[in-house]
């Protein structure tokens, strides 16, 4: 097994997952729910995007062709999708749908299939970092099995430091967690809005891109 292969698929997915990076918005996105119900977000959101990274390992372009979808108007649909979430953040808006339910659940405001699964964990990056890393294995199965058990690895990260959000959450206190969602509302309006420039690069748009 040729382990410098290894060694840059887990930095490649790592930097491109960001795990550290998530652990704040995960604190954002589940903020005032209890332990046991950011456990179960926690679960979903990476079980499902193992799933997901794996089908784009493996499938990744011949899933994307079949329906006739681009990998660059992947990356502009997930791109405002997350634009989407950020204004949620922003404006406080998931807040206020859970305190129209008066203490009852609201389906609507599970975040772990999306935004936390997909675009935040599997996002047009993370695919196309399967994809491509799948395809430098050139066929061989135990290059491909490599770069699946690196991703398990990265998104085991990714629920570790879920697992700490409680920890996150009481270190920054109310105010703070108020500051760090407005902060981060705002990183993922630019890191949406970085998706789609990226998409329109891939697609050639440079006059918008400059």
């Amino acid at each position: 097994m040729d382990w410098g292969f290894v060694v840059a698929a887990f930095v490649t997915l790592f930097v491109v997952v960001d795990p550290i990076g998530l652990a704040p918005i995960f604190v954002a996105l589940t903020q005032g729910l209890g332990a046991r119900a950011r456990r179960g977000i926690a679960v979903r959101a990476c079980l499902v995007s193992v799933v997901l990274l794996a089908a784009f390992g493996l499938l990744g372009e011949e899933i994307l062709g079949f329906i006739g979808i681009s990998m660059p108007a992947f990356q502009i649909a997930g791109g405002l999708l997350l634009f989407l979430t950020a204004l949620d953040m922003l404006f406080e808006r998931r807040t206020a749908r859970r305190e129209d339910k008066a203490g009852h659940e609201d389906p609507g405001a599970d975040p772990s299939v999306f935004p936390l699964a997909m675009p935040l964990i599997a996002g047009p990056g993370a695919m196309a970092s399967m994809i491509l890393l799948t395809g430098q294995a050139r066929g061989d199965p135990l290059g491909i099995a490599a770069v699946l058990a690196v991703m398990v690895a990265v998104v085991a990260l990714v629920f570790v430091m879920f697992l700490a959000a409680g920890l996150i959450e009481r270190a920054l206190g109310r105010l703070g967690t108020l500051v760090v969602t407005r902060l981060l509302g705002m990183l993922l309006a630019a890191l949406s809005v970085q998706f789609v420039l990226d998409g329109l690069r891939a697609l050639g748009v440079v006059g918008v891109v400059g």
